[in-house]
């Protein structure tokens, strides 16, 4: 599952805010976007850190861990999305997680956040991610229970580009026409009333 070779994706100019509390595992993800580009970055070893960057810098793109002392990723989430900056609140957000159990998945979607990746993964997972948040076209929902993307986007299928890992994802790929293309007077035609014979 591969970036299509046409996909290109310019992070130069992208923000970055990224949240672990493991220093190494910190470094290892500021490289690898330094790899995508991405010079402009905030490492945080806490959610509580992660909080006073966004009341005083704009940020593009998230990346936080799910399990951190103190304030997890979900709680630092939920935070975002109903107390964060007005400028930050709907930020995108990938979590990343060791534990790819379903309760976890299901936390990280119900918290607000717009994808997660399990640990241990590839850059080229990784940028899969991106460029899907990228071409994202959910609204984000408020409610009473839950406020982020709109969870409802299984049947749209992967962005353009981008091979669908369920069988039943939907072609972006639209083919050549079969037949000619029809004129007006042929659509107007089918259109206008006929009477029946009898």
């Amino acid at each position: 599952m591969s970036l299509h070779p046409d996909v290109r994706l310019n992070l130069a100019r992208s923000n970055l805010l990224l949240i672990d509390d493991n220093e190494q595992a910190l470094e290892v993800l500021a490289s690898i976007f330094r790899g995508f580009g991405v010079h402009r970055q905030v490492k945080c070893g806490s959610a509580a850190d992660a909080q006073g960057v966004l009341r005083s810098r704009e940020i593009d793109l998230i990346v936080c861990d799910t399990v951190m002392p103190d304030m997890d990723g979900y709680s630092f989430v939920r935070w975002l999305r109903r107390e964060g900056p007005d400028e930050a609140r709907f930020a995108p957000v990938i979590m990343l997680t060791g534990h790819a159990a379903r309760s976890t998945i299901e936390s990280s979607r119900d918290c607000g956040a717009n994808f997660i990746v399990s640990k241990p993964f590839t850059p080229e997972v990784l940028l899969q991610r991106i460029y899907w948040v990228a071409k994202d076209e959910r609204s984000m929902v408020r409610s009473d229970t839950y406020v982020g993307p709109d969870r409802r986007f299984r049947n749209t299928g992967p962005p353009l580009g981008v091979k669908g890992r369920r069988k039943d994802d939907l072609s972006a790929h639209i083919g050549t026409a079969k037949d000619p293309n029809m004129d007006q007077d042929e659509i107007d035609n089918l259109l206008k009333p006929q009477r029946a014979a009898l």
